[in-house]
């Protein structure tokens, strides 16, 4: 079969005027151009008082041969409007890291694309770029006001704002600073910076420009927190993000419409596109399909828990993607490639699991999407579907990565089925303890038995319950297992979670919780997805 790019490089995509004027009833003064492709759409400019359905595709763990939950979405957006729906999508911004690192792109797959691809992995409109600018221009006013005389009389070592790169570099995970203070400190990637967060969770500028001012960046000698505000960053961050916080518009290779902004990771950060291009999109179409990255234990709880708590949003209905080989994989299998029916029904206890929670503990309608390859057998197919009449899931084949919009036709008929927004259970209460939260979240959501922190943890555990009592949680672990251990796959039980760290993103108006002392800047692989990529007469080529 061809690859990603070859097979978008023969697409003949649409004029994006077109889709926006005629798709979405925009006008084209409502437009900022980039080309003939992409376009950024002012969400204060657009006038409907639709409200869609929302549609919120998430998925079991996620395994090294990867679950395909983008192409998912797109395949199922581009079948809703095979029958007549005006669906659009909603999906966050590809990284660099993972570009060219081991993912490699994220703009779908096969014939269930958004493009211009080459466009949408690498620099796109520019948007992380942007965001890096922001944050980093943020940490040069830090260490220059300490340098100017330090008026504020910030204490060097309680600084908490780190610098980030949108690249996968573990040399920058320790770094010496010396303006004029010397200090060990490391770097983020872009897509776990809070001024990621904060750019996905604002709703317009003026809220934008208020929750930058409102990160705290260190403490002062008598231990009061110091603010971007206190600097007076917030507004030069503000200039710097004004253009990239319009959501960016683009196609699906079926020529539907897709917003495509914001790019948090979902293991160390809170893993949904921008509140501004869901709220657009949902004013614009019937349904609109969104995706919070890797398994429903991180995107999924992170989407209902803090997105929708922060916006009143509900999902009518999710969709939640697996695999036979990856339940091989939570089945333990020998050989996930080779034929095991046995070990996909032992490794049915994972999406059984996902499943469960997101039915029973978050009360939300669910639909299986189980994404279809041509090496599944009969006899593993056959086991999937009687693991899933035994507990009454509904399920429907998945063929966007081969038939586009055709091959999701069923799951889209399956979904409109299922699609009412009608109750949405969050896992803790706005007022519970910060330790009470996580442990909800480790107990009901990932089946452990208990939580453990050391003094200093419990202490700031305390100390932001007294200061952020209504603040959400965001949990940063590993993806491959409900627990923190990526070893524990299937549904493990019984098992204690520990508690690293917790940090307060007073910006982001959460407080991120790390186990297992997960890292915020990932490193390559042994051979990078960099070594493949190339511009071959004049063309790119392996970026997928």
């Amino acid at each position: 079969m061809k690859t990603d790019i070859e097979i978008a490089n023969e697409y003949k995509p649409v004029n994006i005027r077109d889709i926006a004027v005629t798709r979405l009833g925009l006008k084209e003064e409502d437009l900022e151009l980039y080309g003939k492709y992409k376009a950024k759409v002012d969400p204060e400019t657009v006038r409907s008082n639709k409200q869609g359905e929302l549609i919120l595709v998430t998925a079991i763990n996620p395994t090294k041969y990867g679950e395909g939950k983008t192409t998912v979405s797109i395949g199922l957006a581009d079948a809703l409007n095979r029958l007549g729906k005006n669906a659009v999508l909603a999906l966050r911004e590809p990284s660099l890291g993972p570009v060219f690192g081991i993912k490699g792109g994220a703009a779908g797959g096969g014939y269930s694309q958004v493009v211009p691809m080459e466009d949408i992995n690498l620099h796109f409109t520019g948007d992380f770029h942007a965001i890096t600018s922001a944050n980093n221009l943020l940490c040069a006013m830090i260490d220059n006001h300490i340098f100017q005389g330090n008026a504020l009389q910030i204490d060097p070592a309680t600084i908490t704002f780190k610098r980030c790169l949108d690249m996968n570099d573990r040399a920058l995970r320790d770094a010496e600073v010396a303006a004029p203070n010397t200090r060990t400190d490391h770097f983020e990637i872009t897509a776990a910076s809070e001024i990621m967060a904060v750019f996905c969770l604002s709703t317009d500028l003026d809220d934008l420009k208020k929750n930058l001012g409102d990160i705290t960046v260190a403490k002062n000698v008598e231990g009061k927190p110091v603010t971007a505000r206190d600097l007076h960053a917030d507004g030069a961050m503000t200039v710097l993000l004004k253009d990239a916080f319009a959501p960016n518009l683009v196609q699906t290779l079926e020529g539907n419409p897709a917003f495509v902004h914001g790019g948090p990771f979902a293991n160390i950060a809170h893993g949904c596109n921008s509140i501004a291009a869901t709220r657009t999109a949902l004013k614009l179409g019937d349904y609109v399909v969104t995706e919070a990255g890797f398994g429903s234990d991180l995107g999924a709880e992170k989407f209902l828990d803090i997105k929708c708590r922060r916006t009143g949003l509900k999902p009518g209905c999710i969709v939640l993607v697996g695999t036979i080989r990856a339940l091989k994989v939570h089945g333990v299998a020998a050989d996930p490639k080779a034929e095991d029916a046995g070990a996909v029904t032992r490794g049915f206890c994972n999406l059984l699991r996902h499943y469960r929670n997101l039915t029973e503990k978050f009360g939300c309608n669910v639909v299986v999407a189980l994404n279809k390859f041509h090496f599944d057998t009969d006899a593993e197919l056959a086991a999937f579907d009687a693991e899933c009449k035994k507990y009454g899931i509904p399920y429907a084949l998945s063929n966007g990565f081969v038939n586009g919009g055709a091959g999701c036709v069923e799951l889209a008929e399956m979904v409109m089925q299922k699609c009412k927004a009608e109750t949405l259970h969050f896992t803790y209460a706005d007022n519970d303890p910060v330790l009470e939260k996580i442990r909800k979240v480790c107990v009901n959501i990932y089946g452990a038995e208990e939580i453990g922190c050391s003094d200093e943890v419990r202490a700031k555990a305390l100390e932001y319950t007294e200061k952020y009592p209504d603040y959400p949680i965001c949990i940063a672990k590993t993806q491959y297992s409900f627990s923190a251990d990526a070893k524990l796959i299937g549904a493990p039980e019984g098992f204690t979670i520990k508690i690293t760290d917790m940090a307060v993103r007073s910006g982001a108006k959460f407080i991120v919780v790390y186990l297992n002392n997960v890292m915020t800047m990932p490193g390559l692989p042994k051979v990078p997805n960099a070594e493949r990529i190339d511009l071959v007469d004049g063309k790119i080529v392996n970026l997928s």
